[in-house]
């Protein structure tokens, strides 16, 4: 026996609206992020003893500056879902709520934005 309406079912949502695909954002950007990190932990500890020639000739390969610009991006992102779940259940005020919110986008897309620029200024050779 079912509570859902039928037109409920034939959408797919659930009594908020919106929740899945929240949700699913937040387990596909972990899941991308395991491979990732991977990378960049290792790169990092095999990079930990480099001078900072070798660092930049490292970031002058095409390939390491796409994949660093992607786990950073999708760091963020995958902060920005789990910041605001933590904003929306704990905040309780509205005007304070969709302030938090809109500080969280912007420091994210700023942060995203500065760090993509500088690793494809440092790989391209600008």
């Amino acid at each position: 026996m079912s509570f859902r309406t039928p037109l409920g079912t034939a959408r797919g949502l659930g009594s908020a609206k919106h929740g899945f695909s929240h949700w699913w954002g937040q387990r596909v950007s972990a899941l991308a992020l395991i491979p990732l990190s991977l990378w960049f932990a290792g790169s990092v500890l095999q990079l930990s003893h480099a001078d900072y020639m070798s660092v930049i000739l490292w970031l002058h390969t095409p390939w390491v500056a796409v994949l660093l610009s992607l786990f950073l991006v999708t760091l963020l992102y995958h902060a920005y879902l789990g910041v605001q779940v933590v904003i929306e259940d704990y905040v309780h005020q509205k005007g304070i709520e969709v302030a938090s919110l809109l500080l969280v986008k912007f420091a994210c897309i700023l942060l995203g934005a500065a760090g993509v620029f500088t690793a494809l200024r440092i790989a391209f050779g600008a």
